[in-house]
């Protein structure tokens, strides 16, 4: 009889079945395949990776249908892959406590305010929240405005990139700043030297160019930028911001590989997304990030939801540790 299981009339849906499931694994194999080979690939590999851990869901469906289609093949294979991204989904990067003595406690505040129009929205996080650093990325003009109007004798010292749209940006500080050259990029990224409570600490301002179609190139290198900032720096190091980059992309992690620690991975929130606002926390990747040498040790870190932004503020509490 056609209406019994394992019948002909069975035959087309399970074939349907596994064709789908072949197709949903071959798309996820080829992303996990790149992370399995710390490649970034080529588009849309960069543009899936910051998303890796919601691969889950299709591995996950695939698995289903092969097993409603009998296929064996594809009930090993969804299980390998399932398999890696379970392994893939566990934070990246050193974790050590730095020796020494704790000279100095610092409230670090990040945040994307896109093009500007989060201004409104990040300066009462600011007053609350009583950062003793804020980095700003996309702060144009009239953002930049704003902020000497509302904080010009809390936070004295200044380094910025003053331009339009996303190119400006600016750190403010309650410690005395020297000027220090930058990185180069699309979009402003300034640095300084910080005196925190007499050591010095560099500070670097990240926000490469985001991992566009066409554009993968220049986000390698402004990332590699960065990466040289952080191999070079021997003085304390606060690198900071929007890096358009999550733990999954191998560019990312190849500033991690310096030795630098990511402060929400160390204060238990390695995989809190930040990114879009929007959908966050129920989905989304996080690109947000406050990254420190081995000279500092992190107790709490929180994201925090901006209106008129799409990105999620990071506020991070450090402490410096004499070497």
């Amino acid at each position: 009889m056609q209406g019994r299981s394992g019948g002909p009339g069975a035959a087309g849906p399970r074939r349907f079945g596994a064709w789908v499931a072949g197709l949903l694994l071959v798309c996820v194999s080829v992303v996990v395949g790149c992370r399995v080979g710390d490649t970034d690939g080529i588009t849309p590999v960069p543009q899936v990776l910051a998303f890796l851990p919601w691969l889950l869901a299709p591995a996950g469906l695939a698995l289903a249908l092969a097993l409603l289609a009998r296929w064996r093949l594809g009930i090993v294979w969804s299980l390998a892959v399932l398999a890696l991204l379970a392994w893939f989904i566990e934070p990246y990067g050193k974790t050590d406590e730095p020796g020494g003595t704790p000279v100095a406690e610092v409230r670090v505040l990040a945040s994307n305010v896109e093009f500007g129009r989060g201004t409104g929205a990040l300066v009462p996080v600011v007053r609350a929240r009583k950062p003793d650093i804020v980095f700003v990325e996309e702060c144009e003009y009239t953002c930049q405005s704003t902020l000497r109007r509302e904080f010009g004798s809390r936070y004295p010292y200044r380094q910025a990139v003053v331009a339009g749209g996303s190119e400006g940006s600016v750190i403010l500080s309650r410690f005395p700043l020297k000027a220090t050259a930058g990185v180069d990029g699309t979009m402003g990224m300034p640095g300084a030297v910080a005196d925190v409570r007499g050591h010095d600490v560099r500070l670097q301002l990240a926000h490469p160019m985001p991992p566009l179609p066409g554009q993968v190139g220049v986000w390698k290198r402004e990332l590699g930028r960065l990466r040289e900032v952080a191999d070079a720096t021997r003085t304390p190091l606060i690198l900071a911001g929007d890096f358009n980059a999550s733990q999954d992309h191998a560019a990312f992690r190849r500033i991690l590989d310096t030795g630098v620690r990511d402060a929400a991975r160390l204060a238990g929130h390695d995989r809190t997304p930040s990114w879009p606002a929007r959908l966050t926390p129920t989905f989304g990747a996080q690109i947000d990030h406050v990254l420190v040498s081995k000279d500092f040790s992190a107790s709490s870190a929180r994201f925090l939801r901006l209106a008129d932004t799409d990105h999620r503020a990071l506020v991070v509490d450090i402490t410096l540790h004499q070497r």
